[in-house]
């Protein structure tokens, strides 16, 4: 950890801009994490059960545990908060720390989006001033405009929502646009034989669970498959545009310039006007600032403007800041009604 003078120095820049202190709980409820991030994500976290049975664990993530802090509180309306403390995650790197010591904010509960992105990056330029670097790079992107985009694509309604859902994992991702090029999975044969069994299941009983789903989830999945089919050669247009629209990376002030120009290019009726980022400006203090369309894959729960700050420090590139938009993380967490929030956060084991 760096020195508890810089770390100071640190919260002093975020409170000056009228953020709150809050403590947040070391510990939390395991499956809180599991049900946001998944099984997979079981093998990071640090976890034991407690004497009622309950499986807890460290917190790994203090965004996760500030969300649920607003939701279990039964907080309402807007809150400016920051936070300082550690999280505690396994790596497949050997090298990595297991513990990482952190500054947080965040702005809950506002409706004023554009204005938030803007305070939450200003705040994270404020904090960096207390650094030393010599260069650096601050990276914006927005899951929303990728979001936008497959909402126009002429694929299936089933298509569109898998790709959203898994832009975040990118291997994954990569994957299905491969599927969506050569058609591998709608082979003719074998759906013929699936229609024989889809005949076959609509008389077993709905609810019997088949490989982690039930016949009524499976057979309602086949349904919509039938009616709603794709060609190849649709999906191979579509995967060239999603993979033409993921190489776009510019100067922040001419996002909106050359995303139109993609847009009318491949016939989208999308248009973006540049006051849609958080700022114009191709260069902030010390930093080049860029748009890049295809970051924002490290977290699923990002909905819209994301980034991150890298800066160069004794020949070192180091990534200290990431932030972002995530309006639907308290929801999925529990809540009933969705609660906008943006926030980020500078590490400090740089």
């Amino acid at each position: 950890m760096k020195s508890k003078n810089l770390s100071e120095k640190i919260l002093r820049s975020v409170k000056s801009k009228g953020f709150k202190y809050i403590d947040l709980p070391s510990v939390i409820e395991a499956n809180h994490i599991v049900q946001r991030s998944g099984e997979n994500f079981r093998k990071f976290i640090f976890s034991f059960t407690d004497q009622n049975g309950s499986e807890l664990c460290l917190r790994p993530d203090l965004t996760i545990a500030s969300c649920l802090r607003y939701l279990e509180n039964n907080l309402k309306g807007k809150e400016k908060i920051f936070y300082s403390g550690q999280a505690y995650r396994k790596s497949n790197n050997k090298g990595d720390s297991i513990i990482r010591d952190q500054v947080g904010f965040e702005i809950i509960g506002s409706k004023d989006e554009k204005k938030d992105d803007k305070e939450i990056i200003n705040t994270a330029l404020k904090s960096l001033s207390n650094l030393q670097y010599s260069s650096g790079t601050l990276k914006i992107g927005n899951v929303e405009i990728f979001n936008l985009l497959i909402s126009k694509l002429d694929i299936p309604k089933r298509w569109k929502l898998r790709l959203s859902r898994h832009f975040w994992r990118e291997e994954y991702f990569n994957d299905l646009l491969k599927r969506l090029e050569t058609n591998s999975d709608v082979d003719p044969t074998i759906v013929e034989v699936d229609k024989k069994r889809y005949l076959k299941m609509l008389k077993d009983n709905q609810q019997t669970i088949v490989a982690g789903r039930s016949i009524e989830e499976i057979l309602k999945r086949f349904d919509n498959k039938i009616k709603d089919p794709r060609r190849a050669s649709r999906g191979k247009n579509v995967s060239k545009i999603i993979k033409e629209f993921l190489k776009i990376n510019c100067p922040i002030g001419q996002a909106a310039e050359k995303l139109n120009i993609f847009f009318k290019k491949n016939k989208i009726n999308l248009v973006v006007d540049q006051k849609y980022f958080p700022t114009s400006l191709n260069k902030i203090q010390k930093l080049n600032v860029e748009f890049s369309a295809s970051f924002g894959r490290q977290l699923e729960y990002y909905t819209g403007m994301v980034f991150k700050i890298d800066i160069k420090s004794k020949s070192k590139n180091i990534n200290v800041i990431n932030g972002g938009r995530y309006d639907k993380l308290i929801s999925d967490l529990g809540s009933k009604k969705q609660v906008p929030a943006v926030g980020a956060a500078l590490n400090l084991n740089y």
